[in-house]
């Protein structure tokens, strides 16, 4: 992920399409909170079937604002602040 304040102009366009989803907003909420969360805890705190939290999940990794680290059958999940902070310096360029 960048380390500086810009981003290629697809990747805000993915960002912001993957943002656009409320649910999908409130679940990288969620993984932004901690340090790494697993999938199955993000499970429980919605109340969504499993393909569909896929589905968000890929979004989010795809748009490179969250990263999976499998462990076994488990998927920890991380927050990429670097993306964030890089996305939101885009925006205060609007």
């Amino acid at each position: 992920m960048p380390t500086t304040a810009t981003l290629p102009r697809e990747q805000v366009h993915r960002i912001t399409r993957a943002l656009a989803d409320p649910r999908r907003f409130d679940i990288l909420k969620a993984i932004a909170a901690t340090d790494s969360v697993p999938c199955t805890a993000l499970r429980s705190d919605f109340p969504i079937t499993a393909p569909t939290m896929s589905h968000h999940l890929k979004e989010l990794e795809s748009a490179g604002l969250i990263s999976g680290e499998r462990e076994g059958k488990f998927v920890n999940l991380t927050f990429l602040r670097d993306a964030w902070d890089a996305y939101l310096a885009e925006l205060k360029k609007v």
